[in-house]
């Protein structure tokens, strides 16, 4: 934001816990099927105290808050905050010489014995301090932040052992306090088995569920727990452990699930009330209505999918024909889906999975908001909800889809305030 830009820092949201945005092009994302939420024309939305006090046409703004501080946004589109609700963004090292590797023809077995793959990335993860994490990580939670994003989701599953857990899940607490976002935290110890038990998933399984949980939940370092259900990781009768272990402990429950296959990851997931289930290139109808009768989030990762050049789409139109929300998020992490942009996941979504821009908009707002339990929080431009939205320089929604490789935000602003 420039010193010539209308909307500055100087004169807007300054020392006031009142304040309105008049001349506003609003996108609310409200629940229903109207596009965009109910797209608002020429709009005014009143904030107080952090949470949005009032929001419609500007003709229609009440009277009792014409002596509030005000600013004209001159048609700017404003949507709320972005939600990325599913990244793996604390990590050690990077998986760089892997893709060159792979580009150069080497195969998958190859680049595991020169020391690529996922223990690649637990070895240097568990090299790092706490503060070594959040260093290495603050870069790309910069470029998210920088789109518009105002909460998203970091997972852990790169230590897989007690201490190299918790320095994730402080890392991810520490960045939170770092920044102007909110971060939910989310334990994947089931992400693979770790070298020190190899051979010996159950016996891993065990520890996770009966140690390593507990003792990280009783920390106050998970907000959730998720599992990677695949035949390269985890079976659903493993998951099943972990999941019951989640639930004596209160947390929800997200599952990675039918990246690669159907092995009923997401039926499971739903079985258990599950916020959300991701990836589900292999996902089959009778598990779409497992989801959307338990009410889980689909939540779809196009970097994944482009990274890995898989072939097999999510099945849309079943999701669509049986009302499952549908959620977009970067998977940020250092092997598969190495993106931080949500605004080009956002287009390779409608690329690749032919979402429309009223559904990847909807992606990552109000349903990203119910896959992180947040949806009475965040994710529309609703009153009473935090003040978190973006304002955007472009014309119409549609833009934030179309577009490749371009931001054009304009501001952000985080409980009331503007981030700079």
């Amino acid at each position: 934001m420039s010193q010539n830009d209308p909307i500055s820092k100087a004169n807007l949201m300054s020392n006031t816990d009142q304040f309105v945005l008049l001349n506003a092009h609003i996108a609310p994302m409200v629940e229903g099927e109207q596009r965009y939420g109910g797209l608002i024309e020429t709009g005014a939305l009143a904030m107080q105290n952090g949470q949005i006090a009032w929001v419609g046409k500007g003709a229609d703004l009440p009277k009792e808050y014409g002596d509030w501080a005000h600013q004209d946004l001159e048609g700017a589109l404003v949507t709320p905050g972005l939600i990325d609700c599913h990244t793996h963004l604390v990590y050690g090292g990077n998986r760089a010489k892997e893709f060159e590797m792979r580009l150069e023809g080497a195969t998958y077995e190859e680049v595991a014995r020169a020391g690529g793959g996922i223990l690649s990335t637990v070895t240097a993860t568990r090299a790092a301090s706490v503060n070594d994490l959040v260093q290495t990580a603050l870069p790309r939670l910069d470029a998210l932040l920088s789109e518009g994003i105002t909460t998203l989701e970091i997972k852990s599953g790169y230590g897989l052992d007690m201490d190299s857990e918790r320095n994730m899940l402080l890392a991810a607490r520490q960045l939170a306090s770092l920044r102007k976002v909110i971060i939910k935290t989310t334990f994947l110890g089931a992400h693979a088995t770790p070298p020190e038990f190899k051979g010996r998933d159950d016996d891993y399984i065990d520890y996770l569920a009966n140690t390593m949980l507990p003792t990280l939940a009783g920390e106050g370092l998970v907000d959730a727990v998720d599992g990677f259900c695949e035949g390269i990781a985890f079976s659903p009768d493993q998951m099943r452990i972990v999941f019951n272990a989640a639930q004596k402990l209160n947390l929800p429950i997200k599952l990675h699930a039918e990246q690669l296959s159907n092995l009923g990851g997401a039926a499971l997931a739903a079985s258990y009330s599950a916020l959300s289930a991701d990836h589900l290139e292999y996902l089959d109808e009778a598990g779409v209505k497992a989801m959307a009768k338990a009410g889980t989030v689909a939540v779809l990762l196009p970097g994944a999918f482009y990274t890995l050049r898989e072939k097999k789409m999510p099945p849309m139109e079943h999701l669509r024909s049986h009302n499952v929300p549908i959620a977009i998020a970067t998977d940020s992490n250092p092997g598969s889906s190495p993106l931080t942009s949500l605004l080009l996941g956002m287009n390779m979504a409608a690329t690749l999975f032919r979402m429309t821009p009223d559904e990847a908009l909807r992606g990552v707002t109000l349903n990203a908001a119910k896959a992180l339990g947040l949806a009475d929080q965040v994710g529309s431009i609703e009153v009473g909800k935090r003040a978190d939205f973006a304002v955007w320089n472009v014309q119409s929604p549609a833009e934030l889809t179309y577009r490749i490789g371009f931001n054009p935000l304009k501001m952000s602003v985080f409980g009331g305030q503007i981030k700079c």
